[in-house]
């Protein structure tokens, strides 16, 4: 049997070095890997260039490493919860990748795919494709690294010619991935929206860490409903189901009040 647990998320993210690439999945707060992100936080590993649809907010998730100016690229989709994302942008102290979230979605995937590449109408006629997004700011107010210009190509689909611009996919040294169960083969099964970027990251990632609020023994998932397969995982770490869940923002009816004299 292939037994892929390891005891403490501290000991499963020993090995990421200074400088390593990785695939964090998350939606906003849904679904961080907060464990190992505090894991990787602890043991003080920095220049990390991290692929993640956000950067989490200024005191959870990805953030904390960001306050502690551990992380210097980030490819993401969406970056406004973050003052201290913002302040490290435009002073140059951070690189940007910006990227459309199907498209960094697809690029994900395909990196766990084994596809090298893929042509997409997302970002067609914009800097996407032409470049000259801001990547890197020299921290006076210009622009000190900008996206390149990408490859066009016009293609007949479905009997129209549409322009399509070619992205790559991605593949990281590592993955970092929160799921509610998995079993000690590395099957993974998420809860609801927490899906979001997991499976994904996980795929893209040349060794993928994954956290469970529960552990099962194989056989327990039902096949049917695993929704990611072991293949892709090689370290599972049990964090238990009471590990805190912060959500960025609490939308809550007003509670009804009875009226005088009731």
């Amino acid at each position: 049997m292939i037994d892929k647990t390891w005891a403490s998320a501290a000991e499963a993210v020993a090995d990421i070095p200074d400088g390593a690439s990785l695939a964090v999945g998350g939606f906003g707060l849904s679904g961080n890997p907060i464990a190992l992100i505090e894991a990787l936080l602890a043991q003080g590993t920095k220049d990390l260039s991290i692929v993640s649809n956000n950067c989490g907010v200024d005191d959870w998730g990805l953030g904390i490493l960001l306050n502690a100016k551990r992380i210097r690229k980030m490819t993401s989709s969406y970056v406004g919860e973050n003052k201290e994302f913002e302040r490290q942008f435009l002073s140059g102290e951070l690189e940007l990748e910006l990227t459309p979230q199907g498209t960094l979605a697809e690029k994900l995937r395909a990196g766990g795919a084994g596809i090298a590449a893929f042509y997409t109408q997302t970002g067609v006629g914009t800097q996407v494709a032409e470049g000259g997004l801001p990547r890197r700011y020299d921290g006076a107010g210009g622009v000190a690294v900008a996206s390149p210009v990408k490859d066009v190509r016009t293609f007949d689909v479905d009997g129209t010619a549409r322009d399509y611009v070619l992205e790559e996919a991605i593949v990281t040294d590592f993955a970092l991935v929160h799921a509610l169960r998995g079993d000690r083969h590395g099957n993974l099964v998420f809860n609801k929206s927490a899906r979001n970027f997991n499976p994904l990251a996980a795929m893209a990632g040349r060794v993928c860490i994954a956290q469970v609020e529960e552990l099962v023994e194989p056989g327990e998932l039902d096949p049917d409903g695993i929704h990611l397969p072991g293949i892709y995982v090689h370290r599972i770490v049990e964090v238990g189901p009471d590990i805190e869940k912060r959500i960025e923002r609490r939308t809550v009816s007003a509670s009804s009040r009875p009226t005088e004299g009731a």
